[in-house]
């Protein structure tokens, strides 16, 4: 029945969430703040439309929770629904094919039948809208096994930084047996996957500074420090001949998993020359001794995210800056916590300066690195709704990015999530170009109400 209603009302559900696609609701830039905030407007009004109750539009310091629930019976367990609604910024808008907020369906040779390209429309706009239209169907098929609940907030994409507070204010209100959560991805078309690890995150910026004011190239240069030459070589000193992190402390805490386990993990299709092609890289570049599996998943890794600094104008302009920045980010594995991964990295990088430069690091945002075990009755019942819809058992996967939230619901509900996602690596989020394929938006549509018939049952075994 889930079925027959999802091909139903298939153009509806691909015209409503291109309705969300085309808010550009950008958190990290307060230029768009009026389409972030209509944009939780339009959630919750999708919410109410598709049967929820108690819908609210609720304030933090920042931008606002939208939340909203289906409550059945209180004794049958209930699910929390988590996902964002804002964006990462467009840039470089040069680069989209077409506009990053005017959606269009095109096929590519990894989704033959059509992706929506749209910047939001797999991180997490095309995924959590699932949710909402699976609510839906159930509603109006009357099939509602367990007690639902929605979060769906507006600064994922900055770090969530007001959601602590919202979870500690609304305990009760968010009070749940398991969170589901898709803003992850399967691990090949056709080839379903549950989540069961995501990477931590400690996230800086550092500024060296030299000379009061730029300065002549030919007069100074030579005698005075170049701020961006020793960014450049306090950046480089990071990684060792075996691309190891250097920062004293880094690797303490890091979990080793045994040979079995890494041998698991590989068990996920995987070519590495699909993957350099996909990429157009020559070759491959990471930690000694790791696949890039395991680089991805079970490693913790330090990248420059943005580098600047002096004359980056047309022409030329001969300039020793008097500054250089960058952005710094660290993902990092169970038991790295990110407060203290923040420390070491700050010590260190204000150690490695030399005396003729200024150097600051200003942090910004991390989060805990998260597992959940696959004897979970949650996780038992995604891998049995994906295998109904797929055809095929899923595969348990470590994913490389980070979802700081996660954890944050581990400590403050006490509940494991579930990341339960459709999407795939080369969907280019963070990118132009993001798109999510229609046969992943409308599998997951088909998917989530069997994930519901199975944990109401798996939460009673």
């Amino acid at each position: 029945m889930i079925d027959t209603y999802v091909s139903q009302h298939r153009q509806r559900f691909l015209d409503e969430l291109f309705t969300l696609l085309r808010l550009p609701s950008i958190s990290a830039d307060p230029a768009y703040k009026d389409s972030v905030l209509a944009t939780a407007d339009a959630v919750a009004d999708f919410l109410t439309k598709a049967g929820a109750q108690k819908v609210e539009v609720c304030p933090t310091p920042g931008y606002p929770v939208v939340y909203g629930e289906y409550l059945v019976d209180p004794s049958r367990p209930t699910v929390l629904v988590y996902g964002h609604y804002d964006v990462q910024p467009a840039d470089p808008l040069n680069l989209w094919t077409t506009p990053a907020f005017e959606p269009e369906v095109r096929t590519t040779p990894i989704h033959p039948n059509g992706a929506i390209f749209a910047r939001g429309a797999c991180d997490d706009k095309g995924q959590f809208f699932m949710h909402i239209k699976a609510f839906e169907a159930m509603v109006a098929l009357g099939n509602i096994p367990c007690n639902m609940k929605f979060m769906i907030e507006g600064e994922e994409e900055v770090g969530s930084n007001n959601l602590e507070r919202f979870l500690v204010e609304n305990r009760e209100r968010l009070a749940c047996d398991v969170i589901l959560i898709s803003d992850t991805g399967i691990v090949a078309p056709g080839i379903p996957s549950v989540s069961v690890g995501l990477r931590g995150l400690s996230y800086v910026e550092v500024e060296v500074t030299g000379p009061s004011r730029d300065l002549h190239s030919g007069i100074y240069g030579g005698a005075v420090a170049n701020p961006i030459n020793i960014l450049a070589e306090m950046i480089a000193s990071l990684h060792d001949s075996d691309n190891q992190i250097t920062i004293p402390g880094f690797y303490d805490r890091v979990q080793s998993l045994s040979a079995d386990q890494r041998a698991d993990l590989n068990k996920a299709p995987f070519r590495l020359e699909d993957y350099k092609a996909a990429l157009d890289l020559s070759d491959i570049h990471g930690e000694t001794g790791y696949t890039t599996v395991e680089r991805t998943g079970i490693r913790p890794t330090l990248d420059v995210n943005g580098i600047w600094g002096g004359y980056t104008g047309e022409g030329a302009k001969t300039v020793i800056a008097s500054k250089a920045h960058a952005k710094i980010s660290m993902r990092l594995v169970p038991d790295q916590d990110p407060d203290e991964i923040t420390e070491l990295f700050t010590k260190h990088f204000l150690k490695i300066a030399p005396p003729s430069v200024r150097v600051k690091v200003k942090p910004h945002h991390g989060g805990h690195a998260y597992v959940c075990p696959t004897d979970h009755p949650g996780y038992r019942a995604a891998h049995k709704a994906m295998a109904e819809t797929f055809g095929r058992e899923p595969i348990p996967t470590r994913d490389g990015g980070s979802i700081p939230i996660v954890a944050l619901f581990e400590r403050e509900l006490g509940v494991k999530s579930i990341l339960m996602g459709f999407g795939l690596d080369s969907d280019a989020i963070h990118s132009p170009d993001e798109h999510y394929g229609l046969d992943n938006y409308f599998q997951g549509i088909r998917t989530i109400p069997r994930f519901y018939l199975h944990y109401a049952k798996e939460a009673k075994a």
